[in-house]
């Protein structure tokens, strides 16, 4: 007969399977403070790179496009276009004979297209109700949490050009005149 094994001669899988699991689900302090050591440091490394990559960011560079014809558009009236790419749709609204503006035609609550309401002179979300100044862009009711984006414009004889985006047009009135 074989005598028992010695205190420290178990075989390996005794050692990495434990059958008591109350020693499997224990952590230690050490152990906890060393996760939140290494999971602080990892998310200050993320928040560093993307400072450094907003700080090195390049502005982007819309190109100039013709959207509109002055004489195509009524006073009061609208065109649809796409600017600066094929699947960002925007509107053009005539306010009165020499000003124009344009805005992104996409909602900033949950991007729906807005649609441009003569009688009370609003860009209107029909999803929740949301309703935008057309001369400005600022949310004047609903849940939208921010004002359109602004188009850009500027006006050449008898074309009007889209030349750029304004994403925060706070207090900025960028209408086109002649």
């Amino acid at each position: 007969m074989s005598a028992p094994p010695r205190r420290g001669t178990e075989p390996l899988w005794r050692e990495e399977f434990s059958i008591f699991s109350s020693d499997e689900t224990y952590v230690g302090r050490r152990q906890f403070a060393k996760f939140l050591v290494l999971t602080s440091v990892g998310m200050s490394v993320g928040q560093l790179w993307i400072l450094a990559r907003s700080w090195w960011a390049r502005a982007p560079v819309f190109p100039e496009q013709v959207i509109a014809n002055v004489a195509d558009v009524p006073v009061k009236g609208v065109a649809l276009f796409r600017y600066p790419g094929p699947q960002d749709p925007c509107i053009l609204v005539r306010l009165d004979e020499d000003t124009f503006a344009a805005y992104s035609q996409k909602c900033t609550h949950l991007s729906c297209a807005v649609y441009f309401a003569r009688e009370s002179g609003q860009l209107v979300c029909p999803c929740h109700e949301g309703h935008f100044s057309a001369r400005t862009g600022q949310v004047l009711q609903g849940p939208p949490p921010r004002p359109l984006p602004r188009i850009r414009l500027r006006r050449e004889g008898d074309r009007l050009l889209a030349v750029g985006i304004d994403l925060q047009n706070e207090g900025h009135d960028g209408s086109a005149t002649s």
